[in-house]
């Protein structure tokens, strides 16, 4: 089977990430089946499923040539209590388990399951360089990330590739990180986070789409995958950079005891942790990237918005 004309199911395809997916394989001639929680409307287009009841439509997946896991709780919707991080852990957890022991049960199995996962795995490693080789780090979201990964294992173990896929902070205006900065970027309220030393590892949208593409059309490519762009930058360059792009000052700095009180233990963990990750498997497999330094990028995201 080429590449053009495989069959495809995705979760999340509703998402920031996942719509945006779903529109370039079917653009690239895939047939693309998306999992849905609610009522099938659509027999052709989607398949039921539900992770915390247990229940997926496990014959469609013996049709599949590849499964993109996508799903889960949103890491920053609500300030984290003990219930929400529970409900993101078991959010991924669950559903990647019963994605994985399902394609691991089919008598046809798809060749690749490529599963999110996300840097939050390398916890706060100041300005040490990180790749795929570099150990956990300790803390909430490191302890997800590694939990989230093994539940794949149903599926390695059946001999299917897994790419465990370590999404960086995706810029999009449409939605995500990007999208909550603009307003107050634009009304002259940004400014730099703690104190600004802390490496931020990002990705456009339209690179992590053509990377998640890049890693369904690599036989050789499993494991884990970082998709970051392969210039990250620190919290003052991202500021100055996305104020200059936008023709805003960013003179009110957030202190780190402020973040702390508006976001609690969030805060350490998405906004003041340095994360300065490089994306060695996708440079070393052949991925070019569209938008490899921030700035091009930026302009590029935001010159999307004014014209469409």
């Amino acid at each position: 089977m080429s590449n053009s004309d495989q069959t495809i199911i995705i979760t999340g395809a509703s998402g920031l990430v996942g719509s945006a997916l779903v529109n370039a394989l079917e653009n690239d001639g895939h047939k693309v089946i998306r999992a849905v929680r609610r009522e099938v409307k659509d027999s052709a287009r989607e398949l039921h499923w539900d992770p915390n009841k247990g229940e997926i439509d496990a014959v469609r997946f013996e049709d599949a040539d590849a499964v993109i896991h996508l799903a889960g709780e949103g890491i920053a919707d609500s300030r984290w209590s003990d219930a929400v991080k529970q409900r993101i852990l078991h959010s991924r957890t669950k559903g990647t388990l019963l994605i994985a022991e399902t394609i691991a049960n089919c008598q046809n199995k798809p060749h690749t399951l490529a599963c999110a996962s996300a840097i939050g795995y390398y916890g706060d490693r100041g300005d040490s360089v990180l790749t795929e080789q570099s150990d956990p780090g300790e803390g909430f979201l490191p302890d997800v990330c590694q939990q989230w990964e093994a539940s794949c294992e149903p599926a390695r173990d059946a001999g299917i590739r897994v790419a465990n896929m370590r999404i960086g902070v995706v810029l999009s205006p449409k939605g995500g990180a990007l999208a909550k900065m603009l307003t107050p970027f634009k009304m002259g309220v940004g400014g730099v986070l703690g104190n600004g030393q802390q490496y931020f590892s990002w990705i456009a949208l339209d690179d992590l789409v053509a990377g998640i593409v890049h890693v369904i059309n690599t036989p050789t490519l499993s494991g884990p995958v970082n998709m970051t762009a392969p210039n990250p930058v620190t919290n003052h360059k991202y500021t100055k950079t996305l104020g200059s792009v936008l023709g805003r000052p960013t003179f009110l700095p957030m202190p780190a005891f402020v973040a702390r009180l508006a976001f609690g233990e969030m805060a350490d963990a998405l906004l003041l942790a340095s994360t300065r990750v490089k994306p060695t498997v996708l440079s070393d497999t052949g991925y070019h990237f569209e938008y490899p330094e921030l700035e091009p990028a930026l302009e590029h995201l935001l010159n999307e918005t004014k014209t469409s």
